[in-house]
């Protein structure tokens, strides 16, 4: 078959533009800059699923509020639950680092999980924000340069909680402890409030991760005559240690309890006639002004359920860690959290905040009283402020922390 000159142009033409075409969409391809990942790990079942929830909608709260890009390129959030096991944690982040490109990973409540993820974080220099687990440790024998610890930590929670409880008179502890890496640094921690405030430790128990039975426990606390029964436990650990101290009678024979790690979702969980008169220490409180209401109204408009420490935690890291970004212009680790420590932090939950060199956020921590059934105005309406302790006093100054790379 015979094709026409005619025919043959008109064929090189639509083959050279199509060529072009595919040239052009190639060349719109390489230059579109790929997403930058950030990651939120938690325990989002188990014990601690009822406080995780809603850290999700809070990354993304943070990625709109910087426009949905930061150096011309969009966001992705992964997340996935560590179910509170450490080699789970530990797999999840080495896999994120190594085969998804993930930059940036937050949340990370339990303090064993969160010390084997920043083992992970440490060998590929990466980041790592951590603001659910609550050991000290994070910013000593552990800290890292690409390592934060952002909300509160055993320190912060012996100091402000425990030293309001010895001023108050309780001036002999017995604890109920969370037997791994948090409930022990927590312990801990308080055993050297007490101590040094001139008070005693008359003993302790250790429970397991989970347990559904106090009663043991409880009675050993009981039997010891202490004034105070510090729950160095957190979750659902905390919720059926006080439910069934009630039960036993505990308070009303005339030792107090101190819930050393006591979220706003579990004060709902208990209901004010069980938590009222609970002293506890708080970051943020929904109630506080109109930027934290206005900020609680449009999380949830996402989430219908009270933020928690733990929700604006993760909220207020990503968003200091994408401003940082944008700020260094790369997303390098080392100067993104150049950028970090030199940016003061400023959010819904924290006020001209410091990221020190050894990871530690010093930010304002609140002591509150859990209102009575009487003092209400309704179901969300649980806390009165007590005091507002400036960061330079509530966390451990940066000399005695021993994180090996500060000088």
């Amino acid at each position: 078959m015979k094709v026409s000159t005619t025919a043959r142009y008109a064929g090189t033409a639509v083959a050279l533009a199509g060529a072009a075409a595919i040239g052009l969409a190639a060349i719109a391809h390489a230059q579109t800059p790929p997403p930058l990942k950030i990651g939120v790990m938690e325990g989002f079942s188990g014990v601690y699923g009822d406080l995780t929830a809603g850290e999700v909608e809070a990354m993304q709260m943070a990625v709109e509020d910087v426009g949905g890009k930061v150096l011309g390129r969009s966001i992705e959030i992964l997340s996935a639950d560590h179910q509170t096991k450490p080699d789970v944690g530990a797999s999840i982040a080495r896999r994120w680092y190594d085969v998804d490109g993930v930059k940036m990973i937050t949340g990370l409540g339990t303090s064993s999980v969160a010390l084997a993820v920043r083992k992970i974080a440490q060998e590929k220099g990466l980041i790592d924000i951590n603001t659910g687990a609550a050991s000290a440790d994070l910013t000593g024998p552990a800290c890292s340069e690409t390592g934060a610890h952002w909300v509160y930590d055993t320190y912060a929670l012996a100091h402000v909680t425990g030293e309001a409880m010895v001023k108050a008179g309780g001036d002999s502890w017995y604890f109920l402890t969370a037997d791994y890496a948090f409930g022990h640094a927590l312990e801990r921690d308080v055993t050297a409030v007490v101590k040094d405030a001139g008070g005693k430790v008359l003993g302790s128990v250790r429970h397991p991760l989970s347990t559904q039975d106090f009663s043991s426990f409880l009675l050993q606390a009981q039997a010891s005559k202490a004034k105070v029964i510090g729950l160095a436990n957190a979750g659902q650990d905390t919720i059926n240690s006080i439910k069934q101290a009630g039960e036993f009678g505990i308070t009303k024979g005339g030792q107090k309890l101190a819930g050393l790690l006591v979220f706003a979702t579990d004060v709902q969980s208990l209901t004010l006639p069980v938590a009222q008169g609970l002293v506890l220490t708080e970051a943020f409180y929904w109630d506080l002004n109109d930027e934290t209401r206005a900020w609680t109204k449009r999380y949830r408009a996402k989430k219908d359920k009270l933020p928690s420490m733990l929700t604006v935690g993760v909220y207020s890291s990503t968003l200091h860690y994408l401003k940082a970004v944008q700020a260094a212009g790369t997303d390098d680790a080392k100067a993104v959290m150049a950028k970090m420590r030199e940016m003061p932090v400023n959010d819904v939950m924290t006020k001209n905040g410091k990221l020190r060199e050894d990871g530690r956020l010093v930010r304002d921590m609140y002591l509150f009283e859990v209102k009575s059934p009487a003092e209400s105005k309704g179901k969300d309406d649980i806390y009165k402020l007590v005091a507002t302790v400036p960061g330079d006093k509530a966390y451990r100054p940066m000399a005695e922390g021993k994180c090996p790379f500060v000088k």
